[in-house]
């Protein structure tokens, strides 16, 4: 009797394990129809047509949303879009993805940098330099260039046309 409920509890345990390593996809392909359509957000971002790369890679996640690469476009089209807690977001969802990836971990410190958190850029940096070990790596040396550039510095902006002279 009293062995029933263990036994009844480690077969739960058991069912529940199975179950949520059965679920579980062991680094599956990307789908075909998502790469296709990251190719061609790339390209539209490289000719400057950023509202299509947005869309065409949104389309390319919703295909499939175990692709990294396009969560990293994503966000680099964000960061010329000036949006970087969006891009450090999409960087974000890569790296659950994949920790070690070295372009994203880039471009989020990028992103924390231009939002003024230089210190969350530096820890991107040593998670870099842990991945690529004692290989330079050129992602390295960027962000190191962009902290040592620091945050941009907001300006106020300036009123050009003139007001009406009051009576």
């Amino acid at each position: 009797m009293r062995y029933s409920t263990v036994a009844a509890a480690a077969a739960l345990t058991l069912l529940t394990v199975s179950t949520s390593l059965h679920g579980q996809k062991a680094d599956a392909p990307v789908d075909a129809r998502s790469m296709a359509l990251l190719a061609k957000g790339r390209a539209a971002q490289a000719a400057g047509n950023l509202d299509m790369a947005t869309d065409v890679l949104e389309t390319a996640l919703a295909v499939d949303p175990h692709n990294r690469e396009a969560f990293v476009v994503l966000g680099q089209v964000a960061q010329a879009r000036g949006l970087p807690g969006k891009a450090i977001r999409l960087y974000r969802e890569a790296l659950l993805l994949d920790p070690s990836d070295i372009t994203a971990l880039k471009g989020q410190g990028e992103a924390f940098v231009n939002k003024g958190a230089v210190q969350r850029a530096r820890d991107n940096l040593a998670k870099i330099k842990a991945v690529c070990g004692k290989a330079a790596c050129a992602e390295s040396g960027a962000l190191a260039a962009v902290i040592a550039k620091g945050p941009p510095i907001a300006t106020a902006s300036v009123e050009t046309t003139p007001r009406p002279a009051s009576n």
